[in-house]
């Protein structure tokens, strides 16, 4: 064996060695074959042994590193190595067979070559668990959103991202069923659904976990559908099979990629965000495919949440009262105070901007902002001897992580010395995705305070009986979806849901407010049904403050 021969050979293997990112991967061999070949090696292995005795009842696991076929099973070098974590790792090599046996000299590179051998594979080993520790989600053994984000990266730089759909999706109100069924077996329900997706995943797909009860899908288009059928909701038992089930459904943002659409990662994360912001936000829709006007709408409420703080400076947002009316006289009873936008001439409706600050704590500034104004004007009207009625404020769920909510609004009435029962504070039913007892307290404070709290929108979404029956409100707002309308068998289904509501309401102390009441018909079956309060176009749609004054005086409406 040449000197220069050997060099060059262990020179190649140091360099390829360094280039893999798995030295035991099954392609490795190809970084020792013309070292071995000089070596008159036929073949290497290498065996793993949890503890020391392992050894030697042979409990191992072995990976042959390099084999020809052609070796002498007489004549081999072991070299043994312990790990930092107490466990043992053994190398051999045998020499190829018809091959005179190794001198000093081959003995102690054989040596150098195992020795190697094992610091690049322990070096590999360690960047392994690096990486797990970096890019795994150890909760729901899955990865977690770096590796999503670098996984992406890698299929764009490799062209192939277009054979791929991306997928963000968030599991639907799972703070509920952790509330219901605890935490802890919240996390094992949680962790069976994406165990269940993962188990329909094909080579080169992956699931995510971007935090809490979010995650990111990467699929091969001919498979989503596969997996938008489990998002859709299955049962996942609590325990065993015999055990209580609880259904678990998604919404998700969908971005069918197509070709050279995307040049980084992040490019499918903005696309697949914006879809799942518009499907948590939908009523009808639990999937969103993405498109490019989403972008557009997006770019608009980024340009919105940046030029909110100069509009508020500005005063351009206004009060906008929309009265209560009496069903026994058709009296004016109250108004809710309802914001809208004046920029550059223009009345910017309400859709188009609440729910952006929504999305941050500036919608908490607005609702102050509309608090301070209006009582700013109920301190004029009481001034100039009005009759004033009762105004309700609209609160955003988002004050609820205020831990001193009452005392930031009670700041903002005394200032303005108005009297706290012209002062009602609305939450839409959607605040049950809060803490309940939070929620609680919070009604709690503001009563204790003089202040009326009503719950809006009540039957819009899923509502609870506990809404109504736990927390301390004044006043119930019914929305326009309970009332009947048309003909058929919806119309008797409202009347029927319609007539409880308000008696169950009733029969516990609270005010009821009809919203949205727009005919005749409407009027006489909220009056069969004792409702106390209608809201509606039937009576008034929201006018500025200066046509509202007009109202105060005694004002009686006609039908």
């Amino acid at each position: 064996m040449k000197d220069k021969e050997y060099l060059i050979a262990f020179n190649k293997f140091l360099k390829s060695m360094k280039e893999k990112d798995d030295t035991l991967a099954d392609d490795a061999y190809e970084c020792i074959t013309d070292l071995c070949d000089v070596m008159k090696i036929g073949r290497i292995e290498v065996s793993f042994f949890d503890t020391p005795s392992d050894e030697y009842i042979e409990n191992n696991k072995t990976k042959v590193f390099y084999d020809i076929g052609n070796y002498d099973e007489t004549i081999y070098i072991i070299r043994r190595n312990n790990t930092v974590d107490d466990r043992t790792v053994v190398y051999k090599a045998w020499i190829r067979e018809s091959e005179a046996a190794w001198d000093d000299i081959e003995k102690e590179r054989v040596n150098i070559i195992l020795d190697t051998l094992f610091v690049f594979n322990s070096r590999s080993r360690f960047i392994q668990l690096a990486d797990k520790l970096l890019y795994f989600d150890y909760d729901m053994d899955t990865y977690n959103h770096k590796y999503y984000m670098r996984y992406l990266n890698k299929l764009i730089a490799k062209s192939e991202i277009s054979q791929y759909t991306a997928i963000y999706f968030n599991l639907k109100k799972f703070s509920v069923v952790n509330q219901q069924i605890g935490r802890k077996n919240g996390t094992k329900v949680m962790h069976s659904f994406i165990n269940t997706i993962v188990s329909e995943l094909e080579s080169g797909e992956i699931l995510a976990r971007i935090g809490g009860d979010n995650f990111t899908l990467i699929v091969k288009k001919g498979n989503q559908n596969k997996i938008l059928n489990i998002l859709n909701g299955i049962g996942i038992f609590m325990g065993g099979s015999d055990s209580e089930r609880v259904f678990v459904s998604a919404n998700a943002g969908i971005y069918e990629i197509p070709d050279n659409s995307v040049s980084s990662a992040s490019d499918v994360m903005d696309r697949i965000s914006v879809a799942l912001h518009i499907a948590r936000q939908s009523d009808k829709l639990d999937f969103v495919y993405f498109d490019d006007k989403m972008l557009e709408a997006k770019k608009k409420a980024n340009a919105i949440s940046a030029y909110f703080p100069t509009a508020l400076k500005n005063r351009e947002f206004l009060v906008y009262y929309q009265p209560k009316v009496t069903l026994d006289g058709y009296k004016l009873a109250g108004a809710e105070a309802l914001c809208r936008w004046k920029h550059d001439g223009q009345l910017i409706p309400p859709f188009e901007f609440i729910s952006v600050l929504e999305r941050s704590m500036d919608i908490c500034k607005l609702d102050f902002y509309m608090l301070d104004r209006v009582c700013s004007h109920l301190r004029k009207w009481l001034d100039e001897g009005k009759k004033v009625v009762r105004i309700s404020v609209n609160l955003s769920r988002r004050h609820l992580s205020d831990m001193d909510l009452t005392k930031h609004i009670l700041e903002i009435i005394d200032s303005h010395n108005v009297p706290h029962e012209l002062i009602e504070l609305e939450l839409t039913e959607t605040i049950t995705d809060y803490n309940f007892q939070k929620l609680t307290d919070t009604i709690t404070s503001l009563q204790e305070n003089g202040l009326y709290a009503s719950v809006d929108d009540f039957g819009v979404g899923y509502s609870s009986i506990n809404l109504i029956k736990e927390v301390p409100w004044n006043v119930l707002k019914i929305d326009k979806s309970l009332l009947p309308s048309g003909n058929g068998e919806d119309k008797y289904q409202n009347k029927v849901m319609l007539k409880y509501v308000v008696a169950m309401a009733q029969a516990i102390g609270l005010e009821c407010v009809a919203e949205g009441v727009e005919t005749p018909e409407q009027i006489e079956i909220l009056r069969d049904n004792c409702c106390d309060f209608v809201q509606g176009y039937i009576f008034d749609k929201p006018m500025p403050v200066e046509e509202f004054e007009k109202r105060l005086d005694n004002y009686k409406y006609t039908i």
